[in-house]
């Protein structure tokens, strides 16, 4: 299993009709094989700062999911309400042995 980590910042006013739209993009990514779960969190101390958390079943499912013409579709929509590019971190167990 692995963990996606998203960062994304909002640009101001635009919180409301990000907040639709990034729940659509989980809401597809929930019927994509390998996905496991997903939840959204936002700064406590700055509103538009968003953080999203995924596990998936593998690397490959979830570049698979990355590089979809669904996903890409729904970045589109979602990119003009971004202040900057997202960030992306891909993460494993610590335990695991390297991959060849």
């Amino acid at each position: 299993m692995i963990r996606v980590i998203i960062e994304r910042q909002i640009a101001e006013t635009l919180e409301g009709i990000y907040e639709q739209r990034a729940r659509s993009v989980l809401q597809q990514a929930v019927e994509v094989p390998g996905f496991i779960s997903g939840e959204s969190l936002k700064g406590a101390n700055n509103a538009n700062h968003r953080v999203i958390l995924s596990s998936w079943r593998s690397v490959a499912d979830w570049y698979r999911w990355y590089q979809s013409p669904q996903r890409r579709a729904m970045m589109a929509d979602l990119a003009p309400m971004l202040d900057g590019q997202e960030r992306i971190m891909v993460l494993e167990h610590a335990d695991h042995p390297p991959r060849p």
